[in-house]
């Protein structure tokens, strides 16, 4: 396929995972199996400096005897060190006769028939040896401290443009966020001026179409140092099926690019590219996008640093996006919770949502709002008129009657509206009633803006005189190009959405008269602030990546540059890996918190003695060799979660296991107390106690009353032991004195008198 062959369909459809090429700047080999055995099925025409035979002889010989020896030792034993990854990492440095030095790199993937594959490649390192990863590492670690230090998202962006470039070396940095219709904006920007700026411009989201987008979110990291470039074909051990399907090289470094692209590059008058892509929860949120104006080469060190650095800067962003959102939801929950409270109050119960009109209208940021029930329209704010709001509800109906209905571009969809779209050209709607056509609705006025692309984006084919296509054009020229957008509100953030879907639900059990259980609920979710939970299981559970980052690379440097470190490198490393895998701990327990309030509870019957019995076996290392009196009391058997019952009692015996370490003998107790309406159990020990003052303090996350150079912990067993309990609608409390001991209580409630276990509404 040429460039001059190509339409934006056939972009789209490209695949470019599987190009059947390389580029030039390295070589590649392909191995059916993992082990020393496995046969070369594939390798780059340019591949013979790597193979200890010519490369059609090489084809379909084992690894140990198609590689050159020194290769050939190296990925032995790498591959007898475990299963290899599925993305790509460091073996060796190496220099190859006539070829100069490389750096191999090795990952596998499942080929058509769902075989392993793996994939060796050796990238060329002229010019780059100060760009290995002892060089690049202070400069990481001063860039990270930069990015530390900052907290506004438009700080922390640009920061992070300017210490890539630092990093590599490349004319300009750009930071390119994707919005929800995948059009970019440039938000963030460094340049030495060679190349033009591009800071604030709009780029279209078929500039880079779905499944490129897609390879971006697996794939983090794509270098091109020559677009000009001649792929390099891969070559097949024969015979080849007719219409195989070509290698997977979606994680390859080498992997060559969609002509398209190449084009793409050459219009913006770039030689060369380097993209890291940010992700947030998973998701594509924009890429650090490199570019030089003459062909440049960058180390897969220097690749690596920039990752760390969107990484950290993607945490850091979410933790931004989701404090903020969070903070917005607790805001939005306290609006509803009095609205619903109003709304018990007022008879009817409906006319509680006008009594209230700025409560109504900053529920949802609108500037309008009207209330639709059994036929009574109540209007608030600045709305269309009283006929117009009921023909809007008419079409709302005649659309299947939708629980839940929102847009930003209501003429659109509505052509009535462009009479009204001043006052509501943005819609948010829910149904509150199963029996009538009412809703609540929200209004937005038209916001009207000027966007700036990068070029006219609705000219993506360039074309001769007659017509016919001269191949893709993304833009001749990328210069600035205005465009004024009518027609649209601000839209609904995600938190507008979730809350009036939550409002929904409650009014309508109001209307099926259950204010009463709702207000209890309004009560419980403003207490148990769920919001602020999901905000501490996503930042930390996107930390979890980076710490093990840290760690993979310092052992693998620990590992493959052992000898030319110092001690002194090697102790700062040892430090590295040490603080990383403490910090990873930490996260680790504060996800497992924060998961303990998302699972299900499963309740079933629980044999108590057998659960402790157990729990002390698992715990039977920590009592090694130690004189340890048990007093355990026959238990009941109780209804509950087995793994949260099971997690409170380890966490308590484990408690009184290291807080009466220094007794001789230690003493533990385990009873219970059977009352009318609940069960309450207590563990008991002769440890080191506490200050009654301080009990509040036990249960809380990080609380600790001792100092971890006497008693290690991190703070949060006690909070997962609250957690649990109040889930099946318990009580958690403790009493000790300082070097007299301690007693921890909790409580289950018997059959038919538990409390519910309320989630929030969203769920």
């Amino acid at each position: 396929m040429t460039v001059g062959d190509l339409d934006l369909d056939a972009c789209s459809r490209e695949p470019i995972h599987r190009p059947g090429s390389i580029q030039p700047h390295g070589m590649l080999l392909a191995f059916s199996g993992s082990d020393a055995g496995a046969p070369l099925i594939q390798a780059s025409a340019n591949a013979a400096p790597a193979l200890s035979l010519p490369l059609a002889q090489a084809l379909g010989q084992p690894l140990e005897r198609a590689l050159h020896p020194q290769i050939a030792t190296a990925v032995r034993s790498f591959l007898a060190a475990g299963p290899v990854p599925s993305r790509p990492v460091p073996v060796i440095l190496t220099e190859l006769p006539g070829a100069g030095r490389h750096q191999l790199l090795a990952h596998a993937v499942d080929d058509a028939a769902g075989d392993r594959v793996v994939i060796l490649e050796l990238e060329r390192l002229d010019g780059l040896e100060t760009d290995l990863l002892d060089h690049v590492y202070p400069r990481m670690r001063e860039a990270l401290e930069r990015l530390d230090a900052l907290n506004a998202p438009t700080d922390l962006l640009s920061c992070a443009a300017q210490e890539v470039r630092a990093l590599t070396g490349f004319d300009r940095v750009l930071i390119y966020r994707f919005d929800a219709d995948w059009h970019g904006t440039v938000v963030a920007e460094d340049g030495n001026g060679r190349l033009p700026s591009y800071m604030d411009l709009r780029f279209p989201a078929s500039d880079i179409p779905t499944q490129a987008r897609e390879l971006y979110r697996l794939n983090r990291q794509r270098l091109i140092p020559d677009a000009g470039y001649a792929p390099v074909p891969l070559v097949a051990l024969p015979p080849v099926a007719e219409g195989a399907t070509p290698l997977d090289l979606s994680f390859s470094v080498l992997r060559s690019v969609s002509p398209v692209h190449v084009q793409y590059m050459r219009n913006m008058e770039t030689a060369s590219s380097m993209s890291v892509s940010i992700l947030l929860h998973g998701a594509l949120w924009g890429l650090v996008s490199c570019h030089h104006h003459e062909p440049k080469a960058v180390s897969y060190a220097v690749r690596s640093a920039c990752d760390l650095i969107a990484q950290i800067l993607s945490v850091r962003i979410a933790a931004v996006e989701d404090r903020r959102d969070a903070e917005h939801r607790i805001a939005l929950q306290a609006i509803q919770a009095r609205l619903l409270a109003a709304m018990a109050q007022a008879d009817p119960f409906i006319a509680g949502l006008t009594e209230h009109p700025d409560d109504l209208l900053r529920f949802a940021n609108a500037s309008g709002a009207a209330v639709v029930f059994e036929r009574r329209c109540t209007l608030v704010g600045d709305t269309p008129t009283e006929e117009q709001v009921r023909g809007l509800v008419d079409w709302l109906a005649a659309q299947g009657e939708p629980e839940q209905f929102e847009t930003d571009s209501l003429p659109a969809l509505y052509p009535a509206a462009a009479d009204f779209e001043g006052k509501a050209a943005g819609l948010l709607a829910i149904a509150v009633s199963k029996l009538h056509a009412s809703y609540v609705l929200w209004f937005r006025p038209e916001v009207v803006r000027t966007v700036r692309w990068g070029g006219d984006p609705r000219k993506p084919l360039a074309r001769d005189g007659r017509g016919q296509g001269q191949g893709l054009s993304p833009r001749a020229s990328f210069e600035t190009w205005k465009e004024t957008v009518r027609h649209r509100a601000l839209p609904w953030t995600a938190a507008e959405r979730d809350t009036a879907a939550a409002l929904r639900h409650a009014v309508i059990g109001i209307v099926l008269r259950k204010a009463e259980e709702l207000a209890a609920l309004s009560r419980e979710l403003a207490r148990s602030n769920k919001e602020l939970e999901s905000f501490s299981y996503s930042v930390s559970h996107d930390l979890r990546a980076p710490f093990r980052h840290i760690v993979g690379y310092a052992e693998l440097l620990q590992e493959l540059e052992s000898d030319r470190l110092s001690d002194t490198g090697k102790r700062y490393l040892n430090v590295i890996v040490d603080a990383a895998n403490s910090a990873g701990t930490l996260v680790d327990n504060l996800l497992h918190f924060s998961q303990m309030g998302r699972s299900e509870l499963t309740p079933v019957s629980v044999d108590m003695n057998t659960l402790v019995a157990e729990v002390r076996e698992t715990l039977a290392p920590d009592t090694a060799g130690r004189a340890i009196e048990w007093d355990i009391a026959p238990l009941p058997t109780v209804r509950g979660d087995p793994v949260m019952m099971r997690l409170v009692l380890q966490n308590l015996l484990s408690n009184a296991i290291k807080y009466s370490r220094n007794r001789e003998p230690a003493r533990i107790a385990v009873g219970c107390e059977d009352r009318p309406t609940e069960t309450i159990f207590f563990v008991r020990d002769n440890g080191v106690g506490f200050n009654q003052a301080y009990e509040k303090k036990l249960f809380g996350v990080f609380q600790r009353l001792h100092r971890n150079e006497e008693f290690e912990g991190i703070g949060i067993g006690l909070a997962n032991v609250r957690r649990a309990v109040d889930r099946h609608g318990g009580r958690t409390w403790a009493d000790g004195r300082l070097d007299k001991g301690a007693i921890f209580y909790f409580t289950l409630p018997k059959a038919g008198t538990a409390k519910p276990d309320l989630r929030d509404l969203d769920e």
